[in-house]
């Protein structure tokens, strides 16, 4: 089974995909400056290295910062409005608040010791240097080192320019074989070319070109990897013909940003046609892609489907594409730089919209699988992938809410995702996009209707039980409008799951009660069988009939684990181990909460992860392990106000912690308590979990 997802204490870092060579003073410059200073930026000319060697330091530096080290890249992001979110989102947090976003990511910073690598903010430079400001005013453990083209201009921000690699002849009396740029290029010829050996008979031709080349690293890596068909001499040849071109009759020097668009154009130009094409075609992806995605898009008109893959092999021996294996299988990726040259050459061909369409329509179909599949054996499969592709879904939301024609592909897609706003720690993500989307598709439709039932359960999750009953009643009566019968129960249920948290059970009872009816074929799972199912049994507990709900339970974790479905069924445990609680079954209440926490490790579900943390708490209370319990409360009230409204607003839940506490404070005094409490508002959510589920030393997760 796949590796649980959760938030990491030592960060998120991606790996480093080759070797870094030289820059020992730069780096050492840059560590002194980020002991110095809270918000450094590197800057630079596109290819220079800067993304390349805030990585290298940040894995240099992961032991100095005792919460980790973090990263975010906004490479492809256009919506200024988003950095925060994008940045929110790269820490690990399930945005399930209603609340801003403001207040959660400072909220969720706190006190805690963090780098935060912000990567290419060229393109959003007044939003990241407000946005950095204001976290560095309001997180003192917080530093934060971008990379940029120019400078944030933001308050207390200290500059770092990376330059070139120093060339043979810039230092007088250098040993030309110890040079960096000579060593990046002997670095990447000897992985294409194992057998490549600096020597007195080449190093001429190999200074000459590292001098030529004004030493750009991505400029010298591309010139390496020709090393596989071609000569130095051969290489240094045909870069003096193009940048002869470039200089026309003039002897003066081309500026370093003619030089490596120099070095890009010629690689673009030794590459075959096919090569160019599927180049072009692959800088409409964001972030990294999967192969199924590659064929899907950028195939047809000259390049045929089963080319692709050779293709993208050969692109990745040239090096204009990074391959990378995931959980979820092997993707690829444009440098940032290639994939901008990559979409003007798009641009020139005159296929920008029609693969900007296809890549909607590849998501789109991807989406709509997914959420077939989710209730199904496969859940965390489709949870690890629908994460890895969260970039590219957002680049196809993007372009359908910029183009008023592709409004309901739009709808389709978002709603189609509603897992993954709701189980998978996006939800504020969702609301966002979903209010923006109806807000321009005002014509009743069944897209329309289907988005609002999940504007409505988003908005349950939160806690925002208004907003929730206000699009659960415009879904049923647009459903009515169009004839949509599917939509009317789900709204139904909806309103059902709204009436239950605020404690009005009668009304929760009859509308759930509906719900199941209708969906008792099964054809339904989620979100409208299993979830009314458990909600339901809630409402039995609250009416003190916990032997009918048990029945219902039991009957729902059949069904879930017949399917193979975990993320429901960890809710029909959390609420069965409620209902042991309420008959005196403690030992079997704790088995159970337990349970359905290490199955939520699986998913980042915040929210469940809060519910199950409580009966844990009220277990230990009852077993005569107060100061547990407290610590256990107080992790679970600080994760939970990050990540969304602490026990959801219910009146039943608020209860039933409000009672916890209350008696925690009796038996350990109000001081023990409150000592107690605030060791586990300390913790992270991982740590947390590894409290409750009892897997930890004594006084282990409260280190630090």
């Amino acid at each position: 089974m796949t590796t649980p997802a959760g938030w990491r204490r030592d960060g998120n870092l991606p790996n480093e995909l080759t070797s870094f060579v030289g820059r020992t003073r730069l780096l050492s410059t840059l560590r002194q400056r980020l002991g110095e200073h809270r918000l450094v930026t590197v800057t630079g000319i596109g290819g220079v290295g800067k993304s390349r060697t805030a990585l290298r330091i940040a894995h240099q530096m992961r032991s100095d910062f005792k919460d980790g080290v973090w990263f975010a890249d906004l490479a492809r992001l256009q919506d200024s409005g988003m950095v925060r979110h994008t940045i929110t989102s790269a820490l690990g947090i399930a945005d399930q608040s209603a609340r801003s976003a403001d207040e959660t990511l400072v909220e969720w910073l706190g006190d805690r010791e963090i780098l935060l690598i912000i990567d290419t903010c060229e393109h959003l430079v007044d939003a990241c240097g407000a946005l950095f400001e204001d976290l560095l005013g309001n997180a003192a453990g917080l530093t934060i080192l971008a990379t940029s083209r120019q400078s944030l201009n933001a308050r207390g921000e200290h500059t770092v320019t990376i330059p070139p690699l120093a060339v043979p002849g810039d230092s007088p009396g250098e040993d030309v074989f110890t040079n960096e740029a000579v060593q990046l290029f002997v670095a990447r010829a000897s992985a294409v070319v194992p057998n490549f050996m600096l020597d007195e008979h080449n190093i001429g031709p190999v200074a000459e070109l590292c001098r030529r080349l004004d030493g750009i690293p991505l400029a010298i890596e591309l010139a390496a990897v020709r090393m596989r068909a071609l000569s130095v001499e051969q290489i240094l040849g045909l870069l003096a013909d193009r940048f002869s071109l470039l200089a026309g009759a003039s002897r003066t020097a081309l500026p370093r940003h003619q030089t490596l668009r120099a070095a890009i154009g010629w690689s673009h130009e030794l590459c075959e046609p096919a090569e160019r094409l599927l180049w072009a075609r692959l800088s409409v992806f964001a972030g990294d892609f999967e192969l199924d995605a590659a064929r899907y898009v950028c195939s047809g008109d000259s390049l045929p489907s089963e080319d692709i893959m050779e293709l993208i092999s050969s692109l990745v021996e040239k090096s204009i594409l990074l391959s990378d294996g995931t959980p979820s299988g092997h993707r690829y990726r444009l440098i940032d730089t290639l994939r901008q040259y990559g979409e003007e050459w798009l641009d020139k061909l005159g296929e920008t919209a029609v693969i900007r369409e296809r890549h909607r329509d590849y998501y789109l179909q991807l989406a709509k699988r997914s959420e077939d599949a989710w209730s199904g054996a496969r859940q965390v499969y489709w949870y690890v992938r629908m994460r890895h592709e969260h970039d590219n879904i957002r680049v196809a939301l993007d372009h359908c809410l910029s183009n008023p024609g592709e409004v309901q592909s739009g709808l389709k897609l978002l709603s189609s995702l509603w897992f993954m706003w709701v189980a998978c720690g996006l939800a504020r993500e969702g609301r966002l996009y979903l209010e923006k989307t109806l807000e321009l598709a005002r014509q009743p439709s069944p897209d329309r209707c289907k988005a609002l039932w999940v504007l409505s359960y988003i908005n349950s999750a939160q806690g925002n039980i208004t907003g929730a009953i206000e699009a659960a009643e415009q879904c049923s009566s647009d459903a009515v409008r169009v004839g949509d019968s599917g939509a009317v129960i789900l709204a139904t249920k909806m309103l059902g799951t709204a009436a239950f948290l605020q404690n009005d059970l009668q009304k929760a009872s009859a509308l759930l009660g509906v719900a199941i009816e209708f969906h008792k074929s099964g054809r339904e799972l989620n979100p409208g069988l299993l979830p009314s199912i458990v909600e339901l049994s809630m409402v039995l507990l609250i009416q003190n009939e916990p032997a009918e709900a048990e029945v219902l339970l039991r009957d729902c974790i059949a069904v879930c684990t017949q399917r193979g479905e975990l993320w429901l069924r960890s809710y029909a445990i959390y609420a069965l181990a409620s209902v042991y609680q309420a008959m005196g079954r403690s030992p079997e209440a704790m088995s159970n909460a337990r349970e359905a926490l290490r199955l939520k490790r699986y998913f980042h579900d915040v929210l469940g992860i809060g519910l199950a943390i409580e009966v844990v708490a009220k277990q230990a209370l009852e077993d005569g392990q107060a100061a547990l319990a407290a610590r256990l409360m107080g992790g679970g009230q600080a994760n939970w106000r990050t990540f969304g409204m602490p026990q959801l607003g219910s009146p039943f839940f608020n209860s039933e912690h409000d009672r916890c506490i209350k008696e925690c404070k009796r038996i350990l005094g109000e001081e023990a308590h409150e000592k107690a409490f605030a060791q586990g508002r300390r913790l992270n959510l991982e740590e947390l979990i590894v409290l409750a589920l009892g897997d930890h030393e004594d006084g282990q997760v409260l280190q630090g």
